[in-house]
């Protein structure tokens, strides 16, 4: 017990505050004292930086602001190396450093220095892993994204080439000086018909070639989740963003920090005798959409979501109390179908193929 207690206190958090082109690093002791910082660049040096300077202190742990995100390259070479690293979330990060003397003034030193204290000090931190086959994913989605964005402003682009506002509804402006009499004429009804002729064909040719990308990253996106072998796609209404935004779902300790996560868990604002709970608007905006849309699919549907939802309406509950009661129910129907998925592929052992779980069609 004592040799547990001496190694506790002799701990030491190397701790890290990533950007794309540097790294900063604080080394913060047991007492939330921090000992040194250092800064480097990004890359192979950068990284044989922060190695020396962790082997400072003989008992060291790594913590990383977003270790899954803008720190995933650093993640991954310490993870390469045997070396696990604490995932800090940002927000937490950003709370310490407002709680701590200095009237919350933000630098690179004092953001690193924040990560080491959020991790020594917050409880339920989990261990960064890196998944390729997720980061992929995750990044072909954000991709199809962009371009279903991007087609959808030139398709605005062309409705206004093809539809230009009425001149009646515009604002009046005052009278321009007349032109002088050398100036060049203007062009003509028809050359600027044929302008706009040309540009439309431009504009219809790009949406075209978007289309093709967008149907080859949604085939990249449907193969990827096949190859996996994964059983949530069994689910009424289960859309291809959530394999990409949960990643291992180890890293949620129960139902109800999954639920926190996405969004879908009520916050509690109770006071005094009075007990009430307020719609959450924290967690993941996108996961917290996709359920959204799972539900709303399964309202439309004869399944066990319908039925779930409609006996809430009967309850005396408003169509929006129903709905997100039933993205609350979802949300443990997604994380127990992960679980199942997580729990068959390790069942099957290195090579072999997940089988077919168990499922529930909705929120039965």
């Amino acid at each position: 017990m004592a040799q547990v207690l001496e190694d506790s206190r002799s701990q030491v958090m190397i701790s890290v505050e990533p950007h794309k082109a540097s790294w900063t690093a604080a080394a913060v002791d047991a007492s939330l004292r921090p000992l040194a910082t250092i800064r480097v660049p990004v890359g192979d040096d950068g990284y044989r930086s922060l190695r020396r300077f962790a082997r400072k202190w003989s008992n060291t742990h790594w913590a990383i602001e977003g270790a899954t995100g803008l720190g995933a390259p650093l993640t991954s070479r310490l993870s390469e190396d045997g070396v696990d690293v604490v995932d800090v979330p940002a927000k937490l990060a950003a709370r310490v450093r407002l709680l701590s003397t200095g009237h919350g003034r933000k630098s690179d030193d004092a953001d690193a220095v924040s990560v080491g204290v959020a991790a020594l000090t917050a409880h339920g931190l989990t261990t960064a892993r890196m998944d390729a086959a997720v980061t992929a994913l995750r990044a072909t989605v954000e991709h199809r994204d962009d371009l279903v964005k991007t087609r959808t402003q030139t398709v605005n682009r062309l409705h206004v080439v093809l539809h230009p506002p009425d001149p009646r509804l515009r604002t009046p402006r005052p009278e321009r000086r007349p032109r002088r009499r050398d100036a060049a004429p203007g062009p003509t009804p028809r050359s600027r018909r044929q302008d706009l002729r040309g540009l439309a064909v431009d504009l219809v040719g790009e949406i075209r070639q978007l289309d093709r990308r967008i149907a080859k990253a949604t085939s990249d996106i449907e193969a990827a989740i096949a190859e996996s072998g994964t059983s949530l796609t069994e689910l009424c209404g289960i859309g291809t963003l959530i394999f990409a935004r949960v990643g291992s779902i180890h890293r949620f300790r129960s139902a109800a920090a999954f639920a926190s996560y996405t969004g879908t868990a009520p916050v509690e604002a109770s006071s005094g005798d009075i007990v009430r709970h307020r719609l959450s608007r924290a967690g993941d905006r996108q996961l917290n959409c996709a359920l959204h849309t799972m539900a709303i699919t399964q309202i439309g549907r004869d399944t066990p979501g319908r039925a779930y939802y409609q006996r809430k309406r009967a309850a005396g509950k408003s169509h929006r109390e129903a709905l997100r009661c039933l993205k609350r129910r979802l949300s443990d129907v997604v994380y127990r179908q992960l679980l199942r998925d997580s729990a068959t592929e390790l069942a099957a052992g290195p090579g072999g193929h997940s089988g077919a779980a168990l499922s529930s069609c909705a929120a039965g």
